[in-house]
């Protein structure tokens, strides 16, 4: 009996520090072992306190929808015989949420500095492949990236809260940009991205806040696969910022402004007419990914269009003036844009670009902005 008493007692204490630490799902599932106990003895006190207690951790969910920060996470490397057996050792460090890169770089190079000398401790910032022949054996290497949690597309499918993604991971990724011909950038034709995949020994949250790294995949998208990345991360942004409930106004237009605003504008742009100008011109023939990424335009128009939409019903009369701009940035985007993602005969193109600008821009004239103001 006094053993079961003790572990209620840890279970509860466990309960209490997860609800302080926003934890709140994992509130519930240590309640659901000591529930069954409670039900048993017909303690109906425990049970009452026990449902105020689940009442306010959903609650918390419910209210912090969108809102809630976890952990940062950093990969952290070790080059240099000072280290001892840390040398040439590889960990992933969680941090408090929101911690920046200059502030584990002071950190570290701090701490170490004090053991070594300040003089002897050297930060590699860039995240490339290091070359241990090229270092001086003298110095302390530390190499920090930051990282962010990894999953497979199916994964994604069954992590569905923000929350399920930040809880039981040890897989973490990185990207580094190349090109074929060594520089870290070139034109958009040319550059590559090279995703680096780190796997822990144990899952955080943990014990510790330094897990050691047991494993590394490598994978390398072609220049194509880096457009279709950079089209579907900002069609994410817009359903996001669209969809908000209650509705942001200040972040839809920040995000719209990013995607169709004039001085960003060429970007998507030029992307589409780097890899679907060839195709809707006969001088390539179609592929797989270049039909995935024509794809992804129209629904990246389709997600602007609503964007807008939105942001419209949204404003005050002060901002009507932005909002027509925002809307004619739109219309020139979707006309220069039409050719590319519905290829047809060059005859023919003038006309189809005309079509498909109407039909995204449709609901957004300004005999129907008068009607909603």
């Amino acid at each position: 009996m006094y053993e079961v008493c003790c572990a209620q007692a840890l279970l509860e204490h466990a309960a209490s520090e997860l609800m302080t630490a926003g934890m709140y799902e994992a509130v519930n599932e240590v309640y659901k072992v000591l529930i069954p106990i409670a039900e048993e003895h017909r303690d109906y006190k425990k049970l009452a306190n026990i449902h105020n207690k689940l009442n306010e951790a959903f609650t918390r969910i419910d209210q912090l929808h969108g809102k809630r920060v976890f952990g940062t996470y950093f990969r952290v490397s070790f080059y240099g015989s000072r280290f001892g057996d840390l040398d040439g050792e590889e960990f992933v460090y969680k941090e408090h949420a929101l911690t920046k890169l200059p502030e584990i770089f002071s950190r570290l190079e701090n701490f170490y500095g004090q053991r070594f000398g300040p003089e002897n401790v050297v930060i590699i910032k860039d995240s490339n492949t290091v070359d241990t022949s090229t270092l001086d054996p003298g110095k302390a290497y530390i190499q920090i990236t930051y990282v962010e949690p990894y999953f497979e597309p199916h994964e994604l499918r069954k992590r569905a809260t923000h929350y399920e993604r930040n809880y039981n991971i040890k897989r973490f990724m990185f990207a580094t940009p190349f090109t074929a011909g060594g520089r870290a950038h070139g034109s958009l034709a040319e550059q590559c991205k090279r995703k680096t995949v780190l796997t822990t020994a144990q899952h955080f949250p943990y014990l510790k806040t330094r897990l050691h790294v047991v494993q590394r995949a490598h994978l390398v998208l072609s220049p194509l696969e880096v457009a279709i990345e950079d089209i579907q991360k900002k069609i994410n942004e817009l359903a996001a910022a669209t969809n908000q409930e209650p509705a942001d106004p200040k972040m839809l237009q920040m995000v719209v402004q990013g995607c169709i605003g004039t001085t960003v504008n060429q970007g998507p742009l030029e992307l589409a007419q780097v890899f679907l100008g060839p195709v809707a011109d006969g001088t390539q023939p179609p592929t797989r990914l270049t039909n995935k990424l024509r794809l992804a335009f129209k629904d990246f128009s389709k997600k602007c269009h609503d964007a807008l939409k939105k942001n419209k019903n949204l404003i005050g009369s002060d901002q009507r003036e932005y909002q027509r701009e925002l809307e004619r940035n739109f219309a020139r985007f979707t006309e220069r844009l039409a050719p590319l993602v519905q290829p047809a005969p060059a005859s023919a193109s003038a006309s189809a670009a005309a079509s498909h600008a109407a039909q995204l821009t449709n609901g957004l004239s300004k005999h129907d902005y008068k009607c909603q103001a």
